[in-house]
C-alpha cells in the first residue's frame, strides 16, 4: 500500500518535481474538486433552509421533522468543512505556508466528505431523498429510496475508493 512518502519519492522520480510544485499541483487538484462539490452542498442548503418557510412543512410529522433537522445540520457540517479550505488559503495567503494550507485544506475535505467513516454530504442528501420520497410516494417508498441512496453514496464515495487505496 503507497504511502505519502513513497509518492513524494515517485513525483521526484518520474515527474521531475520538487517539493513546491507538488504542494502547487496538489493545491490545485483539490481546489478544483472543491469547486465541483462546493456548489452542490451550497445549493442543497440554501433550499434545505428555505423549506421550513413553505406553507406545507407545517404538516410534517415529528420524525420527519427530526429527519429534517439531522438532513439541515449535516448539509450544515459539509458546508463548513468544504469551504474552510478557502478561508484557510486566504488567511494564509503569501506566509510561506502551501504545506499546511494543502494538508488543512485535504483534511477539511476529507471531513466534509466523509467524517468519521459517515459522509455528511452524502446523509444530507439521503436525507434529502428520504424526505421527498416520503412526502411524495409514501413512508415504504421513502425508506426504500433512502436506503438505496445510502448504499450508492457508501459505495461510492466510501467503499470504492478505499477498496482501490
Amino acid at each position: 500500500m503507497p504511502n505519502g512518502r513513497a509518492d513524494q519519492g515517485w513525483d521526484t522520480a518520474r515527474r521531475q518535481e520538487t517539493g513546491i510544485e507538488r504542494l502547487d499541483r496538489n493545491w490545485i487538484s483539490l481546489i478544483q474538486e472543491l469547486r465541483v462539490v462546493q456548489t452542490g452542498v451550497q445549493f442543497l442548503t440554501g433550499f434545505l433552509l428555505v423549506l421550513p418557510f413553505q406553507s406545507g412543512f407545517a404538516a410534517l410529522s415529528p420524525p420527519m421533522r427530526v429527519l429534517y433537522l439531522v438532513t439541515v445540520g449535516a448539509s450544515i457540517g459539509a458546508t463548513v468543512f468544504l469551504v474552510a479550505p478557502v478561508a484557510w488559503h486566504r488567511i494564509l495567503f503569501r506566509r510561506h505556508r502551501l504545506a499546511n494550507v494543502v494538508g488543512a485544506a485535504h483534511r477539511c475535505a476529507m471531513a466534509g466528505v466523509a467524517l468519521l467513516g459517515v459522509a455528511l454530504l452524502g446523509v444530507a442528501l439521503t436525507g434529502v431523498v428520504l424526505l421527498v420520497f416520503v412526502t411524495v410516494a409514501g413512508t415504504g417508498a421513502g425508506v426504500i429510496a433512502g436506503t438505496v441512496a445510502a448504499l450508492l453514496f457508501a459505495v461510492a464515495w466510501l467503499l470504492m475508493p478505499w477498496r482501490w487505496r
